[in-house]
């Protein structure tokens, strides 16, 4: 198209009304300038475009053609601006969200809720993985933000602290006592109990390897798990002994139904939060990340 789109504008408010005047009235500009870019629009076009009368203008057959897909045009322009007015009111838009199940369940519903409650015409997408896979997600652009324990290398990422959590083992009181009972008192309940943790594909699963080899901690008796709710259900039933994080286990620990099974060294904590790519955030996720912020504070 070689033609300012501004001379098409013009025609198109011209052919409208049927009236320079008219049409200079609405565009808030001069008769002599609207008749000046018809003139050079014809003119590029080689095409007369308009015959004068005593009421106005008329449209030839050359001009009527090209109103009929400038009318179109400008239709679709109309109907994009009222799309975007209607999206920027109602705060719409399309968020990604990549977290594990645990996560989502002991940390995401409740900012999930909150979002949803103020900002309930912004379409929500669950990617539900590993954390390792979400974070994969996040550098290939297939989910826009992630919630997962902060990783050594952000690269590219930015990071929203959201809270901390603490990695224990847990067991049953009774089976505890059983294991002792067989192995005596003085056995280390590792080396000869039922130890169960996440299996290897998961972030957690390598922070706790990492711990246990610093601290010489050998579990000869080893279950992988592939979820940290199984991990708990697994503990609660007494099936061994389970790395879990403490705050998703509070109850069980106030109540006694489960009791925490203590090692020479504290496992130091680790920060959960929502990782993005800040150089890709759409108005949506940037309503999103706002919201969490503003939580925080």
């Amino acid at each position: 198209m070689e033609q300012n789109l501004s001379q098409y504008r013009i025609f198109y408010e011209v052919a409208k009304s049927g009236n320079i005047s008219r049409a200079a009235r609405e565009l808030f500009i001069s008769q002599p300038a609207i008749s000046k870019a018809i003139g050079k629009l014809e003119d590029s076009l080689d095409t007369v475009l308009f015959t004068r009368n005593s009421r106005g203008v008329q449209l030839t057959e050359e001009g009527a053609l090209l109103f009929e897909h400038i009318r179109k045009a400008f239709d679709e322009l109309a109907l994009g601006e009222q799309e975007l007015r209607k999206f920027k009111d109602f705060h719409m838009g399309h968020i990604r969200i990549g977290v594990s199940n645990t996560l989502c369940r002991f940390i995401m519903l409740d900012y999930l809720k909150g979002f949803i409650e103020k900002y309930p015409h912004i379409k929500i997408t669950i990617e539900s993985q590993s954390s390792t896979h979400t974070l994969t997600m996040l550098e290939q652009q297939r989910i826009d933000i992630g919630l997962v324990a902060e990783p050594k290398t952000q690269k590219n990422l930015r990071f929203i602290p959201v809270t901390d959590i603490q990695d224990i083992f847990v067991a049953t009181p009774s089976y505890l006592t059983n294991l002792r009972l067989r192995e005596g008192e003085g056995a280390d309940v590792f080396q000869v109990g039922n130890v169960m943790l996440l299996d290897r594909e998961n972030i957690t699963r390598r922070y706790i390897d990492d711990y246990m080899s610093v601290n010489h901690i050998v579990a000869n008796n080893l279950l992988e798990v592939t979820t940290m709710d199984l991990l708990i259900e697994f503990a609660r039933i007494g099936l061994g002994i389970a790395c879990v994080i403490r705050e998703f286990v509070e109850d069980d620990l106030r109540s006694g139904r489960l009791v925490q099974v203590k090692t020479d060294a504290q496992i130091h904590k680790r920060t959960v939060g929502f990782a993005y790519m800040p150089g890709r955030m759409s108005q949506a996720v940037g309503t999103f990340a706002r919201f969490v912020q503003n939580a925080q504070g």
